[in-house]
């Protein structure tokens, strides 16, 4: 998956500087109707971005209640929409069926929601739609009646919600839980929780985009130890690619390692009946945020003013190295000192962030001391 991305983003630098010019050839349509019955939303990337723009597109259905939504996503995103029932269809741009069907059929708003490749810029424009929303990034703005400032300072849902602006939709921020579990995979999590016999758990995603970003297994393992000896298990989610760090992570009888074993959206059924999550920087992490879940997220290269959690559910242990972060529009360059921003994180720091919110929401049982577990983590 890894390469693929890269590759992409090779595909975009080499091509899509040249393809702007020739698609600002492509005239669109000259009326603009004030009934908006159809709208396409371009939304290639990874999980994290299109969970932060179903806000948006609640947003969106709310003003327009008839029209019809579509998203034009990726394979690696395209599930996430399963959890958001206001979008009527998801299209894959990287099927070739997908992307044709998106580009004859009318729309009366496109809404690029990249932030900086062209090419997505490109495929809107050749949608001739008569209102085109996009970032204005770079030469890429000159594709759209609307571009839009993008700033690295906002949230990214905030960012997401600016795009609504010259549609006249003003929102704020979702604060509340604003995904949705489908009943079938609400049932499968369910029924793969079962072992646990109805105990408190964390739920624990190991998983990265990028090594950088990856704290450790054995990290995790430790974490899961200490939230044990206070009665909560823990259940390791993921894709079949964090299989193995489950299996450590778990080992000893923790708790259950479900990495490889559920979908998008039975993952997401999982995290909703956790008591919290614990994650680096991922797309998993926003899933939990929108499921309403406390978070405890361990941020290094990734730029945590606009991707991290906000408001007191949320735990978030970065530790603002001047170094960090070094993420830009997706691309984070070499470490030249180890991913030093994730490896000075500790244990009794993640165990201590889990314990406060387990604390405060409830979840742990009543004879739990806060004394006894400060002085866990600190003999740890």
């Amino acid at each position: 998956m890894a390469g693929r991305i890269a590759w992409l983003k090779t595909i975009d630098s080499l091509f899509g500087r040249m393809a702007v010019p020739l698609a600002r050839l492509f005239a669109l349509k000259a009326k603009r109707s004030e009934h908006i019955s159809s709208i396409l939303l371009i939304r290639p990337g990874g999980i994290g971005d299109a969970v932060l723009l179903v806000p948006a597109i609640q947003a969106i259905r709310k003003r327009h209640l008839s029209a019809r939504i579509t998203v034009l996503a990726e394979c690696r995103n395209a599930a996430v929409f399963q959890l958001c029932p206001q979008v009527n269809n998801v299209l894959l741009d990287d099927r070739p069926s997908g992307l044709i069907a998106a580009l004859r059929t009318n729309y009366d708003v496109v809404i690029d929601t990249e932030q900086w490749h062209r090419l997505s810029a490109v495929v809107a424009r050749l949608t001739r739609a008569p209102m085109l929303v996009g970032y204005a990034t770079n030469e890429r703005s000159r594709l759209f009646t609307h571009p839009v400032a993008y700033s690295h300072d906002d949230y990214e849902s905030d960012s997401f919600l600016n795009l609504l602006v010259p549609m006249g939709i003003e929102s704020s921020r979702a604060d509340q839980k604003f995904l949705e579990v489908p009943a079938e995979a609400g049932h499968k999590g369910d029924a793969l929780l079962t072992p646990l016999d109805t105990r408190q758990f964390a739920a624990i995603f190991p998983g990265a985009s990028i090594p950088a970003r990856r704290w450790g297994a054995d990290r995790f393992k430790r974490v899961a130890e200490l939230l044990a000896t206070f009665g909560i298990s823990s259940v390791v989610v993921g894709g079949k690619e964090d299989r193995e760090q489950g299996e450590v992570i778990v080992s000893g009888g923790v708790g259950l390692n479900l990495a490889g074993r559920t979908s998008l959206s039975e993952t997401a059924a999982v995290i909703e009946k956790s008591a919290l999550l614990i994650s680096a920087d991922s797309g998993v992490l926003h899933i939990a945020v929108g499921l309403g879940r406390p978070t405890v997220s361990l941020f290094g290269p990734g730029r945590a003013r606009k991707w991290a959690p906000h408001g007191e559910r949320h735990i978030v242990i970065n530790r603002e190295l001047s170094c960090s972060p070094c993420t830009t529009f997706g691309t984070t360059p070499p470490c030249p000192d180890n991913a030093r921003c994730m490896k000075e994180i500790t244990v009794d720091e993640v165990f201590n962030a889990a314990m406060m919110l387990l604390t405060a929401t409830g979840a742990l049982p009543s004879s739990c001391c806060k004394k006894d577990w400060i002085e866990v983590a600190r003999t740890s």
